[in-house]
């Protein structure tokens, strides 16, 4: 994949797969995404990014501060904002409005429009690509005059895991 292609075929989340080789991976990537921007990954940030990725949802800050205070990273909610507000600024997370809550970036480094489809039932979270839907409603927007800065496309349903236990 480029930074110029969109995410393609189903998302982890919702897909068997090795979980341990996709958060490496993610990891390796986001290192080596942070130092070609000639920033720093503190052991917080990282931390705070493993948590994200180790499981396939999104979680609250104050979850994550739990986390990183039970590793030994302090209880101050500043803390955990401050890692997660850079994670999103540079790409590697993203905060998912609806559930106030932050979710790991699975296609970091390459630019892309993301849209969230949340399991009301399990909360997993899955990124897709939104770029045609970001096409759509930036040609409504400058239709009006309107220029779009940012969206964020957030779907609520179910899970296949969810429907089926549902039935």
């Amino acid at each position: 994949m480029t930074a110029s292609s969109p995410p393609t075929g189903p998302e982890p989340a919702f897909v068997p797969h090795d979980h341990h080789h996709c958060v490496e991976s993610a990891l390796a990537g986001a290192e080596d995404l942070v130092r070609a921007k000639g920033l720093r990954m503190t052991p917080v940030r990282r931390r705070a990014l493993e948590i994200l990725l180790e499981r396939h949802g999104a979680m609250g800050a104050y979850d994550v501060l739990q986390r990183l205070a039970e590793d030994g990273f302090g209880h101050q909610p500043p803390v955990a904002y401050r890692a997660l507000d850079f994670l999103v600024e540079h790409g590697l997370a993203h905060r998912i409005q609806r559930l106030n809550a932050f979710a790991a970036c699975l296609h970091p480094g390459e630019d892309h429009h993301a849209a969230f489809l949340i399991c009301r039932g399990c909360h997993t979270v899955a990124e897709v690509s939104a770029d045609p839907l970001r096409g759509a409603l930036d040609e409504g927007a400058a239709a009006l005059g309107f220029s779009v800065e940012r969206a964020t496309i957030e779907a609520m349903g179910l899970c296949s895991a969810c429907r089926e236990a549902a039935a």
